[in-house]
């Protein structure tokens, strides 16, 4: 399958947020945090999964220069959420394919 560049764009900020999230708040010593991209005719899908909390994130209102990526993850993905996991949780979205010219 052949994703556009918008969609790589748009699926490297989605990943970089709970990414970044996972080694700056969910990090444990000798447990690392896991992506994961899977891909379909319908969907690309990206999970983010780490090992500190089961304590889900939350999207907050604007407050600084932090806790903007929820919103952001939001923003740019067709469907998100968050599954809890033992140890922690995983962030997932997916970005689907334009219904005008696909990928």
């Amino acid at each position: 399958m052949a994703v556009s560049g918008v969609r790589v764009e748009r699926s490297a900020l989605i990943a970089a947020e709970p990414a970044s999230n996972a080694v700056r708040h969910g990090h444990v010593p000798g447990r690392d945090f896991r992506l994961r991209l899977t891909s379909s005719d319908d969907a690309l899908r990206l999970k983010v999964s780490d090992t500190r909390s089961e304590r889900l994130p939350e999207v907050r209102e604007r407050c600084g220069e932090s806790g903007r990526g929820l919103m952001l993850v939001g923003a740019l993905a067709d469907r998100w959420g968050v599954a809890p996991r033992q140890p922690g949780k995983t962030v997932w979205a997916e970005v689907w394919p334009s219904p005008v010219t696909g990928w």
